[in-house]
């Protein structure tokens, strides 16, 4: 019978706060960078990433932190059945820093956090049976409450005949025989840990650590000592990480060299950041094992994930897509700081983004000059205006996928605030309205810091009015604009949607377009969204689809505009363009809107009939956009 999962992971779960200073102290740090930690979880989320149906047991509190984690789980894709939400305790956290390429200086927040709560009645059998393998990780053999829950788990998954595996992951001070000031320390000698490993390495298939948590595994320092050590209470196969000498793999007896063990091929890379390297390695590891490989292709698989995350910061976000890892292994190493490799990293962030539009049907009202020129508008009653449009969004998509609203944030600050509370997909502009050559809204500054603002979930629009035939100064300004605007986007990890519009400044050919998007991806701009004019010429629409496809095949797609036209042209062009999968909805905005703003500033008609209106007008191009796609 086919499993539900892959494989299930249990143990600790964390908020990771990372120091974004490298080289210097962690006690120098300015700000941090959060991500989700805790072995487990990142392994979840790494095999997950790499195509396998994976879950954690793990506990969260009840607060903004465990709900973040809940909630990034979710977007890995991660199966969160198993994660207990505790009433009690406080999420665990931790606090990183890169200080060079050997010093990684952490402190643990884990004094009764929430995954040390979890006891066995936390530990259901028909979920733990749900899954072709259990993975637990050292850490959770520490205490009597969560050991009693791991060990529950795998007995039930060996009686299943699940296969199990461990990651030894040893931190010394979260076994109290190292002080909260050691947290990066890796090994430190102990009879206790030593004993209570050996009592359960029987339960395991497969068992996977470092030279020194076999040391601490085994109870001696001489590696293949310690592995013959650990081969005496378990006939798991055994896989040593040695670093930058890859790994080795030991089915049977512990021959007398390390090098006799099977190994895959390594990888010389700049090792930036060795924090989750080894989770990122262990995902590896399993996608291998899993999928029946043999031990040098899951090797394999597993130093190239190792190489990929010692190459990035962070650790969950640091871990490959299966495509990612594909395009690693068929293009080879250009670059040995991977993370500045350009065409490694925008497949990296193209086949991560998280959650996927398969489409989405926006409600723009992100106009801030076309309000302001209404007469009797003011910045209140735009503001306010704004509001109501939101409200006639949510009632369309009344909690169901696949809508979301484009609202700026200097008009439509309000609005934003409260979007950030649904599920709508949410775009905001940073173009001065009609601005050309392109300028920006004020509020991004002149380095375009004020991205670091932004919730993580607003997708940066900007408008270019461009044309191919621009002369060569305008052009430049322009480029120069969307190439600094792209990069910040990428360096604050937001998406970034790239709007055209050539009708407004020349004449426009079956190849405009197409041409303008080649423009942009040579100069290396890779939109995550683009937003076009509606094309009725299907030659047209065959060039800039062919263009985006060549360039970039992960694109999340095309949107559709407006221009105020009528709803009958506009459900016109939808039947044209809904004929293409590159062409995920629309973004509309005066078809809407406009009226309704007329009436509703001069006080000729109320709130509630100003929304009305809007929800009619925005639910019938819904409407016409889902028949044209049937």
């Amino acid at each position: 019978m086919k499993k539900k999962l892959d494989l299930i992971t249990i143990g600790r779960s964390s908020v990771d706060l990372y120091g974004g200073q490298v080289g210097g102290r962690l006690e120098d740090m300015r700000y941090f960078d959060k991500y989700i930690g805790g072995s487990p979880t990142n392994i979840a989320c790494g095999t997950a990433r790499l195509g396998l149906k994976s879950a954690v047991i793990t506990a969260v509190g009840d607060e903004h932190m465990g709900r973040y984690i809940h909630e990034e789980l979710e977007r890995e894709g991660v199966d969160t059945t198993g994660v207990k939400i505790d009433p009690e305790r406080l999420t665990a956290l931790v606090l990183l820093g890169i200080r060079d390429q050997e010093q990684f200086p952490l402190i643990f927040y884990r004094e009764n956090c929430a995954d040390m709560g979890l006891t066995v009645d936390d530990i259901d059998p028909d979920f733990v049976r749900s899954a072709r393998s259990v993975v637990a990780t050292g850490t959770h053999l520490s205490h009597p409450d969560v050991e009693a829950a791991t060990v529950k788990a795998l007995k039930v998954a060996r009686e299943a005949g699940l296969k199990t595996a461990l990651d030894i992951d040893y931190r010394p001070n979260l076994w109290g025989v190292a002080g909260h000031n050691d947290g990066e320390s890796r090994f430190v000698e102990s009879d206790k840990v030593t004993r209570k490993l050996l009592s359960h390495l029987s339960l395991f298939d497969l068992i996977v650590g470092t030279e020194e948590e076999f040391h601490i595994a085994g109870g001696t320092t001489d590696t293949v000592a310690a592995l013959r050590a650990v081969r005496e209470v378990s006939a798991a196969t055994l896989v040593c990480k040695r670093g930058a000498m890859g790994a080795v793999a030991f089915k049977d007896a512990i021959p007398d060299s390390l090098d006799d063990g099977q190994q895959g091929p390594g990888y010389a890379i700049e090792v930036f950041n060795v924090l989750g390297a080894g989770d990122g390695f262990m995902s590896g590891l399993l996608k291998g094992w899993l999928d029946g490989e043999d031990w040098p292709v899951a090797l394999k698989y597993a130093n190239a994930c190792g190489a990929l995350a010692v190459s990035r910061h962070g650790c969950t976000p640091a871990y490959p897509s299966w495509a990612e890892m594909q395009f690693f292994f068929e293009r080879g190493i250009q670059r040995p700081d991977l993370r500045n490799d350009t065409q490694l990293e925008q497949m990296h962030w193209s086949t991560n983004r998280g959650k996927d539009w398969p489409q989405v049907r926006i409600f723009a009202f992100d106009h801030r000059s076309q309000l302001e020129e209404i007469e009797g508008a003011t910045t209140e009653k735009v503001s306010q205006f704004k509001t109501l449009c939101l409200q006639a969004a949510m009632n369309v998509a009344d909690g169901k996928a696949g809508y979301g609203v484009l609202c700026d944030g200097r008009l439509g600050r309000d609005a934003l605030y409260k979007a950030v509370d649904t599920d709508l997909w949410i775009g905001r502009p940073v173009e001065w309205p009609g601005s050309r050559p392109l300028t920006l809204e004020p509020e991004l500054g002149a380095d375009f810091g004020g991205l670091s603002e932004w919730p993580r979930d607003q997708v940066v629009k900007v408008l270019c009015f461009c044309h191919p035939d621009d002369d060569s100064s305008m052009k430049a300004e322009q480029e120069s604009t969307i190439k600094r605007l792209f990069l910040a986007c990428r360096r604050h990890r937001l998406e970034f949607l790239l709007e055209v519009i050539p009708s407004k400044v020349g004449p426009v050919k079956d190849d405009t377009t197409a041409t303008l998007i080649r423009q942009f991806y040579e100069l290396g701009v890779y939109p995550d969204w683009w937003k076009l004019e509606p094309m009725l010429n299907a030659e047209a629409w065959r060039q800039t689809i062919d263009a985006i496809e060549y360039h970039d095949s992960n694109t999340r797609g095309i949107l559709i505009l407006g221009l105020g036209e009528t709803p009958d042209k506009l459900a016109a062009s939808f039947k044209v363009a809904a004929q293409y999968p590159l062409v995920k909805g629309f973004a509309v905005g005066r078809t809407i809107f406009a009226d309704c703003a007329k009436l509703w500033i001069s006080g000729d008609i109320t709130d509630d009939e100003a929304v009305a209106t809007m929800t009619d007008n925005y639910a019938r191009l819904c409407h016409a956009w889902d028949d044209a796609k049937k």
